[in-house]
C-alpha cells in the first residue's frame, strides 16, 4: 500500500498528482481523463461518462474513491427500480415500536450511476435534490449526505432502446461529461497485463484522505477569479446564448460550474489564480452537453465542440494589461 502523503507538508499539486497517478494504475492511458474526474470532484461537481461498455467507466470510480480512502456505491439503473432504491424508504421497526429510515446507496461519497437514463423518470428525478441540495428529503425528513459527494453516472451513446433520454434540466446538474473511449495500443498491452490475474485493483490502496480532500475543496474555493476572467466567463455565456448556431446557451448554473471547475484546474497547476487557459481547456467538458444546437446545425452535422472552439476563437481573451 502506498503512504498518503503528509497532511502538513502535501501541496495541493502534490497531492492531486499523488491521486491521479494512484487511479492511472488501474485506468491505463486516459490521464486527461482521470484528471478531469479529480477537478470534477474537487469543484464539487457531478461527472456525466457517455461511452460504450467495456472501457472502464466502474474501474474509475472505484479507483478514484479507493484512492482516496471514501465510500462508494454501485447502482445498475434499469426501468424496474424505485426511486426508494436509490435514496432509502423509512421503514417499521417492530422491536422499536417506531418508524427508521434505512439509507439508500447516495448516502455515498461516491455513487456510480451505471446506465442512468436506462431508469424511469421518477426514478432519475430522485436523484435531483441529492446531486443540487447534497441531501435528501423523505417523509417529511431531511437527511445530509457526506462529503465529498459525487454522482459518476454512465450510459451508452449507442444502443437506445428502451431507455428514457436525460432531460436538459438534470443534464444542467453534472458539472462534466466525459468519454473515456478506447485504450491505445500500448495502454491495452498494459490493461492485460496487470488486469490479466485480477491484481490491479486488489493492490491499490489510499493515497490520500477523505480530510485532506475535503481541504482540498476548501482551497479550491479560495482560488482567485479575477474580475476580468469573470468579465470573460460572462462574455462566453453571452455568445452562446447569441450565437445563431445554438438554440439553448449557457444558463447561469453552467457560468458558475465552468469558474468552479477553472478553479479546480489551477488549483492543480499549483495557482491560487484562474487564467484564461483554464476557463478555455474546461469549456467543453463542462458546456458541451448544456448547449443545445439549433435544427439548421444540426441538419449541417455541426456539433457541440465545433460551435465552442468557433466562440472561443471570437470571444476577445482578457490579457491582464
Amino acid at each position: 500500500m502506498t503512504a498518503a502523503p503528509d497532511t502538513v507538508s502535501a501541496t495541493f499539486a502534490e497531492l492531486f498528482d499523488a491521486i491521479v497517478q494512484n487511479v492511472e494504475r488501474v485506468v491505463q492511458g486516459k490521464p486527461e481523463v482521470v484528471e478531469l474526474s479529480l477537478i470534477c470532484l474537487l469543484a464539487e461537481g457531478h461527472l456525466l461518462i457517455e461511452d460504450v461498455p467495456g472501457v472502464g467507466k466502474t474501474s474509475l470510480a472505484k479507483a478514484l474513491a479507493t484512492s482516496i480512502d471514501a465510500s462508494w456505491k454501485r447502482v445498475q439503473f434499469t426501468p424496474d427500480l424505485l426511486p426508494s432504491d436509490v435514496v432509502g424508504v423509512t421503514v417499521w421497526n417492530r422491536g422499536k415500536d417506531a418508524f427508521e429510515f434505512r439509507p439508500g446507496p447516495v448516502f455515498s461519497n461516491i455513487v456510480l450511476a451505471d446506465e442512468i437514463n436506462r431508469a424511469s423518470p421518477k426514478t432519475q428525478a430522485a436523484l435531483l435534490e441529492s446531486m443540487e441540495e447534497r441531501q435528501v428529503t423523505i417523509d417529511g425528513a431531511t437527511y445530509p449526505l457526506r462529503s465529498p459527494f459525487v454522482v459518476m453516472a454512465t450510459q451508452n451513446p449507442v444502443e437506445h432502446e428502451g431507455t428514457f433520454p436525460l432531460p436538459e434540466s438534470q443534464l444542467d446538474r453534472f458539472l462534466m461529461r466525459l468519454s473515456i473511449g478506447y485504450p491505445g495500443r500500448d495502454a491495452e498491452l498494459t490493461i492485460l497485463e496487470t488486469h490479466g490475474g485480477g491484481t490491479a485493483m486488489d493492490n491499490l490502496g489510499p493515497v490520500a484522505t477523505v480530510g485532506q480532500v475535503k481541504g482540498m475543496i476548501e482551497a479550491v474555493r479560495a482560488v482567485h477569479v479575477a474580475p476580468a476572467i469573470r468579465a470573460y466567463l460572462v462574455d462566453l455565456a453571452t455568445a452562446t446564448r447569441r450565437h445563431g448556431s445554438i438554440a439553448l446557451g449557457m444558463s447561469p448554473r453552467a457560468t458558475l460550474s465552468l469558474q468552479r471547475a477553472a478553479r479546480a484546474r489551477a488549483a492543480a497547476a499549483g495557482r491560487n489564480y484562474v487564467t484564461p487557459d483554464d476557463v478555455k481547456a474546461l469549456a467543453e467538458p463542462v458546456l458541451g452537453h448544456r448547449l443545445l444546437l439549433s435544427p439548421e446545425a444540426q441538419l449541417q452535422g455541426l456539433g457541440p465542440a465545433r460551435v465552442l472552439d468557433e466562440i472561443l476563437g471570437t470571444v476577445p481573451v482578457p490579457t491582464g494589461r
